[in-house]
């Protein structure tokens, strides 16, 4: 049997694969930093962008951080579940003073992982981020 396709592949070039592994390594320090406060990097972020765009649909969320919607509603189940968020205006969901001081417990956790990444990838990698970012969105959004 012939696999010319197989063949001609080498998995180490695949830009997907590339790409999640540097989410896992973020992540992974993410983790590392965030152990302690019992909420993920993806919760985070929704309680960010709650915060600093005030009150949001689901769909809004999903829009602006390019999260599946099945992603997305797990992470605000959880958040709801531990009083962080609130749909009490449903549609919208709005962040709820103790998610404001989960924020700003775990801000410095969060700035020390910033700062561990930013370290590893210094500026340039750090603007290489930002331009595979940019050219991403600007194309498929």
């Amino acid at each position: 049997m012939n696999f010319k396709h197989l063949d001609s592949i080498d998995p180490s070039t695949c830009i997907n694969g590339k790409m999640n592994r540097i989410n896992r390594l973020t992540g992974n320090i993410f983790r590392r930093h965030l152990k302690d406060f019992d909420v993920t990097s993806s919760q985070l972020t929704l309680l960010f962008v709650l915060y600093k765009r005030g009150g949001l649909t689901q769909k809004e969320l999903t829009d602006i951080l390019f999260m599946e919607k099945s992603s997305v509603n797990r992470n605000l189940r959880r958040l709801f579940e531990n009083g962080y968020a609130t749909k009490k205006s449903f549609p919208i969901i709005e962040i709820t003073d103790d998610g404001k001081m989960l924020l700003e417990k775990v801000v410095p956790s969060w700035q020390a992982a910033m700062k561990e990444i930013r370290e590893s990838l210094q500026q340039d990698g750090e603007s290489a981020v930002d331009t595979i970012l940019s050219k991403l969105k600007t194309t498929h959004s």
